[in-house]
Formats: structure tokens, C-alpha cells, sequence
């Protein structure tokens, strides 16, 4: 990590930038307080397919298990079964 002046910066904004493509990061002082800081574009997705493969198979099975056709026909008799005896 490095930490630079703002005057600093201005002169050597071309070479940071090259530091923070390399992976470093890089903060930016005013009067010895941080004002900013660059951080390296995270190239590599965050997720992979597999892992997002996966969590849908999963919603998939929970899904099944939630609303089989079963389900939703006890819903349909109780609900005919409360307005009968209204």
C-alpha cells in the first residue's frame, strides 16, 4: 500500500495508476488525512458458474417441496370447505 500527497499524486498520477493495475492500493492524503483511495477493478467474477449452478438447483428443489400440486389442491378444498360453511 501506498500513500501520497496530493501534489505528489498529480505528478505521479501515471505511475500510481500502473501500481493499482498491478494490484496495490493506493491512498491519496490531504494534510496527512486519506481522501482517496483506488483499489485494483476486480477482474474475476465474484461467483462462478458453478457455485451459481448449484444455489438454482437448490431453489429449485426447495421450490418443489413448497408448492407441489397436492398443496395447492388442499389450499383450493379449504378454501371451498370455509365458503360452504359460511
Amino acid at each position: 500500500m501506498q500513500s501520497v500527497g496530493i501534489y505528489e499524486a498529480k505528478t505521479r498520477f501515471s505511475a500510481l495508476i500502473e501500481a493499482v493495475e498491478q494490484g496495490e492500493e493506493v491512498r491519496i492524503t490531504r494534510h496527512g488525512k486519506e481522501v482517496v483511495r483506488m483499489l485494483p477493478v476486480r477482474r474475476k467474477p465474484v461467483i462462478t458458474d458453478e457455485q451459481i449452478a448449484r444455489e438454482l438447483q437448490q431453489i429449485q428443489a426447495l421450490q418443489q417441496t413448497v408448492r407441489t400440486p397436492d398443496t395447492m389442491n388442499s389450499v383450493v378444498n379449504l378454501r371451498q370447505t370455509g365458503r360452504s360453511q359460511a
